[in-house]
């Protein structure tokens, strides 16, 4: 099981994630463990790709987040 970290810096805009995902695939990796995602509303992902997000929110004013992209289909 290989698990990372990334300092996503925000998250905060559907761009920001898609961007996210390509960047994802690109590399081995069965968890991502996300900080600093600066999302306003939590979101639950799941993709044809066997992938899943879910993103938590930030404070009041805009700072921090954590969320976790997973693989669904474990080695």
């Amino acid at each position: 099981m290989t698990i990372c970290t990334y300092n996503a810096r925000t998250l905060a805009s559907e761009a920001s994630v898609e961007d996210l995902m390509m960047q994802a695939r690109k590399i081995k990796y069965d968890v991502i463990g996300l900080t600093e995602t600066r999302r306003h509303h939590a979101l639950h992902a799941a993709y044809d790709s066997g992938e899943e997000l879910f993103l938590g929110t930030c404070d009041s004013r805009g700072v921090g987040g954590v969320s976790v992209l997973v693989k669904r289909t474990w080695p």
